[in-house]
Parts: structure tokens; sequence; C-alpha cells
């Protein structure tokens, strides 16, 4: 089963240039300018060094909107030396890394960016968004390097600060399913349908799990558990077209309640 990754869509940010004032050279035959405070010469840095981050971000992003992963990451890791505390900048390393497959570098990059997020008060809202996105891709990445169990934790960590609930658990759905965890791959689907009901891949998962659970009676019918024949109708209903419909309607022919 191939999941649908979400890689985060916030813009890299950076402080605005402040404006300074203008040093020029003396009028001629006068007397050469006065050296720079201290403070005038911090802010003159600060600036010089927010004019090369500010450069930095814009090629980071073009290579990123042309997939070109490996420039990104490269340009990124120069911001992040010189930024250290910025968790965007930190969260686009992480992307940049898993697109390349760099899975257990992108885990270490994700923890990094997740916890200087949790401590940001500029921007709560948009930090909780973004951890939403990066423990879902966290996740994604432990599941590359078959790490199910770290998977679902990062997944159930993901869910309540998600945009994209649904997504979450059904991913959590499919690994338990995979695993033939059956009780929490149902309970997995029950939480995937109730935050998206159109999810039909969800009930296709659940439906299946619960005729695996059902038995043949003394008078040779057979019986599964409550909401199966729900789930299964609710998936044709869904995706009449879909890649498990025939499978589906095989599973209700076998029931009884075609």
């Amino acid at each position: 089963m191939r999941f649908s990754v979400l890689i985060a869509g916030l813009f890299l940010m950076a402080a605005s240039v402040g404006a300074h004032a203008d040093m020029g050279a003396p009028p001629s035959g006068g007397s050469a300018a006065p050296a720079l405070t201290t403070a005038q010469a911090a802010a003159k840095a600060a600036n010089a060094k927010a004019a090369t981050v500010n450069g930095l971000i814009d090629q980071a992003q073009k290579a990123q909107d042309a997939k070109d992963w490996a420039g990104a990451e490269k340009l990124l890791l120069q911001l992040s030396a010189m930024e250290p505390g910025r968790w965007d900048i930190a969260q686009h390393l992480g992307d940049a890394e898993y697109n390349e497959n760099k899975f257990a570098a992108a885990v270490q990059t994700y923890e990094g960016a997740l916890k200087a997020a949790e401590q940001d008060t500029t921007d709560p809202a948009g930090a909780k968004q973004a951890m939403g996105a990066m423990y879902l891709n966290e996740g994604n990445a432990y599941l590359k390097l078959k790490k199910n169990k770290d998977a679902i934790a990062a997944y159930d960590k993901a869910a309540p600060l998600s945009d994209q609930p649904g997504l979450v658990y059904y991913n959590v759905c499919v690994i338990l399913f995979n695993a033939k965890e059956d009780d929490g791959a149902v309970a997995a689907c029950d939480k995937a349908i109730a935050a998206d009901p159109t999810k039909a891949e969800a009930y296709y998962i659940k439906g299946t799990v619960l005729v695996g659970e059902g038995e043949t009676n003394d008078k040779g019918d057979f019986v599964v558990p409550k909401g199966t024949v729900e789930s299964l109708k609710t998936y044709l209903k869904l995706a009449p077209h879909g890649p498990h419909a025939g499978d589906v309607q095989q599973m209700l022919d076998l029931i009884g309640k075609p």
C-alpha cells in the first residue's frame, strides 16, 4: 500500500532587512567619517547576515519548487548553520532529506525541528500546524525504515495537530492491517472514518477485517460481526468502480447480502 506523503507547504520566512544609514565617503577635502559605533557595526553585520539568509532562502525555495531536493538540502544545511534556532528551516531540511530517501536523517532533523517548534511563542497556531505535518512525515519516514511502532507513535502525535486527521488515522489503520493486528486496525479505521467519512479505503479495510472474523453457525450461515455489511456497502457507495469493488462484492455475496 502506497501512502500519500504530505509535504509541508509553508514558505520559508526570514526577518526583513532593516534600513540603515548611508555611510558614504566624506565630501572632497573634508575630514574622514567617524568610526562606526558598536551598535552601528552590529546593525550593519546583522543586515548583511539577513541579506545572505534571504538570498539562500530564495534559492532554497526555487530548488524545492523544482524538486531539486539535493540542491535544496545543500542550501538548507547552510541556512541551518546560520540560523540554528529556526524550526521552519529545519522542517524544510527534513522534507528535502525525506524526498531524497534519507529517512533516518529526516527523522533526526524533524525531531530537532519539533523541539524548537514546541517552544515557539511568536506564532503558536502556525507552529502547531507545522508540527502536525512534521509528525506525519516523521511517521512516514519510520514506516520506510520498517519501524512500525515508531511510525504509529508519530502518527498518534500528528492526528490531534493535523488538519488532515483522517489521513493520519488511515495510515495507522493500514500499518496495523498489514501487521495483522486486527483489533487495532478496526479501531484506527473507525477513527479515520469519524474524521473523514468519505475515505473509502478505510471502510474496505474495516470490512475486510470483520469478514475475516466471521464464522459459520450451526445452520450453515456465515455470520459476521456487526458493522461488516455497512462498511462494505459504504465502500461500494463511495467507490463503485474502485480497485477493491470486485473483492467487496464477493465478500457481500459470501455473507449473503448482495
